[in-house]
């Protein structure tokens, strides 16, 4: 969805199901200096201007941004696992 610098830059994970959004997920840095995933970003459903629009929005305030869509078949387990903290 937008490529960003090689070596720096946020990622933003759009995961869709046979096409239909259903959840951003955004790699944040914690308190204690690790990284985990946590969702935010357009609501599921959002349409392809909402996406398109929040992507655009984010870029302006980091031109490093990487999105980068997953259309897969068990989205719900795949945030679960990607974001819990185990």
């Amino acid at each position: 969805m937008k490529r960003g610098d090689p070596e720096r830059g946020s990622l933003l994970i759009f995961v869709s199901s046979r096409g239909r959004h259903v959840a951003c997920l955004e790699r944040v840095l914690t308190a204690d200096g690790s990284y985990r995933w946590q969702v935010g970003g357009p609501a599921e459903s959002a349409s392809s201007a909402d996406i398109a629009d929040f992507l655009a929005r984010r870029a302006r305030f980091d031109e490093d941004l990487w999105g980068i869509e997953l259309d897969i078949a068990d989205p719900e387990r795949f945030i679960a696992e990607t974001t819990s903290s185990g």
